[in-house]
């Protein structure tokens, strides 16, 4: 027996900081999530899979779009011609959607109860599902804790919109613990809400989040689509990643660092996109560039980035064109020099002092050129009195110089 489990779909979701970017792919961007979804299908009819398990999300939040409604209703039925049944947990857009309020679901899908949890019993496939949606955007109680116990005999699969135990840049809704999770004795977990996949397995009992079917900005990157889930009667037999995402958002780090030149700093960009394991040949790749390290290049960089940035981007576009830098990101910097000076200046303080040693006339002229520092030398101030004709006090060079070479290197910023 097979279950598909998808996740966070959000069919139709605005794409968001594409309005200044002129070069940018709209239409191809804003019709990616439905092509997601076509994969979706796709694959389910290809391995026969005998249900469909949504973890919520199918919407956007408050977008009134009823078309949407009926595109996903048009690849239910494709999914129910193929004998899959699909089963729904609303999750926190889809408790805002006024889809989701209005219509009733097709034929063959299965919407999960939001006053409480519900189990649905498929005694063909040998399979209980157990599981409660939204009924408002913001759940804050464990939902999980009051899930009813595993059928007996059967592969029981829980569903749930959650946080978990918190996730970084989500609500914490529906929160709860792997502990508890495990503890419910359900083979397979399948969650949704946070959009980066993620595996955990424990004493047999597997928790996933599949991620979001279709990234939809630079903070989605990588691989996106669901998880295949075959049961050897009531113990899960595999979990496999299924990657269905049509534009695939990448996120590259280069280091400049010693590049001689702009055109040098450019073709490290496009080497490390071609090095990229994420960046597939005949895919839609996004590309946000982070630029760092060391380089005299920097100011150029700098001064230069629309002049530079728009020749990169028709480099990494290629005759395909399947390669769209959506942004860089500048964080170069000029080297360092102020220890290369700093010793150099240190060196030649100390040459000075060493000749004022045998010179009344030149230590009298040192003191008035390091008379404006005697408030700042603090109490090594005194050996500047001594170097007035008088000629030094024994130990009167090991007391001043060390202070100066600090206040030196202070200064430049190479202590």
């Amino acid at each position: 027996m097979k279950i598909l489990h998808t996740a966070d779909i959000h069919v139709d979701s605005p794409l968001r900081g594409l309005s200044s970017a002129g070069d940018a792919p709209v239409d191809e961007l804003r019709g990616a999530t439905r092509l997601a979804v076509e994969n979706l299908v796709d694959l389910a009819v290809r391995e026969a899979v005998d249900c469909v398990v949504v973890a919520g999300d199918l919407y956007d939040s408050d977008r009134d779009d009823y078309d949407t409604a009926v595109f996903l209703h048009r690849q239910f039925a494709r999914l129910a011609e193929s004998g899959a049944v699909v089963v729904v947990a609303y999750g926190n857009h889809d408790a805002a959607s006024e889809i989701t309020r209005r219509l009733r679901p097709p034929q063959g899908v299965h919407v999960l109860a939001t006053g409480a949890p519900q189990t649905i019993t498929f005694d063909d496939l040998g399979l209980a599902v157990h599981g409660q949606g939204y009924a408002t955007r913001a759940v804050v109680e464990d939902l999980a804790a009051a899930y009813p116990a595993p059928v007996p005999g059967m592969a029981n699969v829980g569903v749930l919109h959650t946080a978990l135990d918190g996730r970084p840049g989500h609500h914490p809704y529906a929160p709860c613990t792997v502990e508890g999770l495990v503890a419910r004795g359900y083979g397979y977990w399948a969650l949704g809400h946070v959009h980066q996949r993620d595996h955990i397995e424990r004493d047999g009992r597997h928790i996933v989040f599949p991620g979001n079917l279709q990234g939809r900005h630079a903070r989605e990157t990588g691989p996106k689509g669901a998880t295949l889930v075959a049961f050897d009667g009531e113990q899960v037999a595999s979990v496999l990643h299924q990657p269905l995402d049509v534009v695939r958002w990448v996120r590259v780090s280069v280091d400049a660092g010693g590049a001689p030149d702009v055109d040098g700093v450019c073709a490290r960009v496009v080497d490390a996109v071609a090095a990229s394991e994420e960046v597939v040949d005949g895919m839609l790749c996004a590309l946000r560039v982070v630029l760092g390290g060391e380089t005299e290049a920097a100011d150029r960089l700098v001064a230069e980035q629309e002049q530079w940035v728009t020749q990169l981007r028709a480099d990494l576009a290629g005759s395909s064109g399947r390669r769209w830098l959506e942004k860089v990101e500048l964080h170069v910097r000029r080297p360092d020099r102020t220890g290369v000076v700093a010793s150099d200046a240190v060196q030649a303080v100390r040459d000075l002092v060493a000749a004022a040693a045998g010179d009344p006339d030149l230590q009298a002229e040192l003191a008035r050129t390091l008379d404006p520092l005697r408030t700042r030398l603090g109490a090594d101030a005194g050996a500047l009195d001594a170097l007035g004709g008088t000629g030094l006090v024994p130990g009167g060079i090991a007391r001043l110089l060390p202070a100066v070479e600090a206040l030196l290197l202070a200064e430049l910023g190479g202590a």
